[in-house]
């Protein structure tokens, strides 16, 4: 995410299948490290009200105590602020960071071509050799060095969950040994660090450094287990708005005395705008 994306290129909602049907993943290297002493850093408080802003930034509606916006936003006074970062796919309008010497960074197939989320036109970025995955936590990492610079209390880099879309290219251990360097970089920049989506592996990845978890539609996908499990009350929920309604009402019913859980418009679009929506329990 070398440039400014546009506002909607930010939002997105990776639990677009039951975690039964994903691919399996396989269990981390035993030498995965211990989770991170979150004493650390500052994780969300528990149960706060959650403003998912990754549309564009507006002013946290009354009693919002967490907000999370795309790194090229300022953070949210008064706030926690969770600075979301496009750490595993190749952001829209941002290709001139993937060319020349980085071109290789890019995952491609046996005819050279791009591996290709189609579901957002995103480039897979390749974290299958150490190498890569050493050349990339230098590109992310100023990136999460930014994010604290700008005054964000946490990071959410999305789309751990990419090996899904690779075509056996990449595995899940690929992308943990990348969320390793992503946790030990923020951790050094004083950042809390967030698991993103991929209930499936959340206790490698918590061993692998992550500190709290983002789901996306666990309730609608009857995951957020998953992340309770392993993380307990530090859980951030977003369920959406164009799925039914009846998943917001059984999330609240469920957990929405324990843990944050928001109810979104699908493009997290601003306050004002057409389309804007935002309920909590």
């Amino acid at each position: 995410m070398a440039g400014c994306a546009g506002p909607t290129s930010s939002s997105r909602s990776r639990a677009s299948e039951p975690a039964e049907s994903r691919p399996a993943a396989s269990e981390p290297a035993a030498s995965a490290p211990e989770p991170a002493a979150s004493g650390v850093v500052a994780l969300p408080p528990v149960g706060g009200r959650v403003d998912y802003q990754l549309g564009g930034a507006y002013d946290p509606p009354p009693g919002v105590t967490i907000v999370t916006r795309d790194r090229t936003d300022r953070p949210a006074k008064g706030a926690y602020d969770v600075c979301y970062v496009n750490a595993y796919q190749a952001q829209p309008g941002e290709g001139a960071t993937w060319r020349g010497a980085n071109a290789d960074l890019v995952l491609r197939d046996a005819a050279g071509r791009e591996v290709i989320d189609e579901d957002w036109g995103e480039p897979l970025l390749d974290t299958s050799t150490a190498a890569k995955r050493a050349r990339l936590a230098a590109i992310v990492g100023a990136w999460i060095d930014g994010c604290a610079r700008d005054g964000f209390d946490a990071v959410e880099p999305d789309n751990l969950d990419s090996w899904t879309r690779s075509h056996g290219m990449l595995t899940a251990n690929d992308n943990l040994a990348f969320a390793e360097l992503l946790a030990g970089r923020a951790h050094a920049a004083g950042l809390a660090i967030a698991q993103k989506n991929a209930g499936e592996i959340s206790a490698a990845a918590h061993r692998a450094g992550m500190d709290f978890a983002v789901a996306e539609e666990c309730e609608h996908y009857r995951e957020c287990g998953l992340y309770t499990d392993v993380y307990g009350d530090h859980v951030i929920e977003i369920e959406y708005a164009d799925q039914p309604k009846s998943d917001f009402t059984r999330a609240c019913a469920a957990r929405g005395d324990r843990i944050s859980v928001e109810r979104r418009d699908r493009d997290v679009v601003p306050a004002g705008h057409d389309g804007y929506l935002a309920q909590w329990c």
